[in-house]
């Protein structure tokens, strides 16, 4: 599960994606678009319901891929998502918004992450996020001025520069800029800030801390 935001024609939405894939063999995985709810309409005390908008189905060329990465480029009309449990890590694409009737379109592949930084060599013997799993990307997220990305592993924050002339693809393609390592038992969100100066991370479970970093 991911999830990002994003502005379409005047207007703020959600993006939910439904494609986590531990067994890889799901036929079901979609992206979800709902109208971001107002803020005055949210409360602690109140449950808010917002209906789909439109449903983007999910399938991989190569066979059914784990997902737990995805931003969208609503300046490129795509949603971009990264495979999980995979070596090396394809980068896939999708339509924002598919034409209307149009049959639904296979996800694309437009290139691979570099290698990101795996655990040490006997860490990476432990079945654990931290260990033999450190290297795979779990959150993923674009500035909203597009400026960089960032993705979170299990174990680290990195970001990718990228400039105005060239695709997010090409961007996640070189070697990300380490933050450093997170610390959490289970990184799985990341996000910038409204105006990307600030980078925040949390992880699964009740309680788990709420990080922060400056750019």
């Amino acid at each position: 599960m991911d999830a990002a935001s994003f502005t379409l024609d005047g207007r703020s939405w959600l993006l939910v994606a439904d494609t986590g894939d531990n067994g890889s063999r799901r036929g079901d995985c979609a992206l979800l678009i709902v109208p971001e709810p107002e803020p005055a309409d949210m409360g602690p005390d109140r449950e808010t319901r917002v209906g789909v908008a439109w449903r983007i189905p999910v399938t991989f060329p190569d066979g059914p891929r784990d997902c737990e990465a995805v931003a969208v480029a609503a300046e490129e009309g795509k949603v971009y998502l990264l495979a999980k449990r995979a070596n090396p890590h394809g980068i896939y694409t999708l339509p924002l918004r598919p034409a209307a009737g149009a049959s639904s379109p296979m996800a694309e592949r437009v290139g691979q992450l570099a290698p990101l930084p795996a655990a040490p060599e006997l860490l990476q013997l432990l079945p654990v996020p931290a260990g033999a799993f450190r290297a795979q990307p779990t959150g993923l997220d674009f500035a909203a001025d597009g400026s960089a990305a960032v993705i979170l592993t299990y174990g680290e924050v990195l970001v990718y520069p990228k400039t105005w002339d060239e695709t997010w693809a090409t961007a996640l393609a070189r070697p990300g800029r380490v933050l450093g390592s997170h610390g959490l038992d289970q990184g799985e969100a990341v996000a910038f800030g409204a105006e990307g100066r600030e980078i925040h991370a949390t992880g699964e479970g009740t309680g788990a801390p709420l990080l922060r970093w400056r750019r």
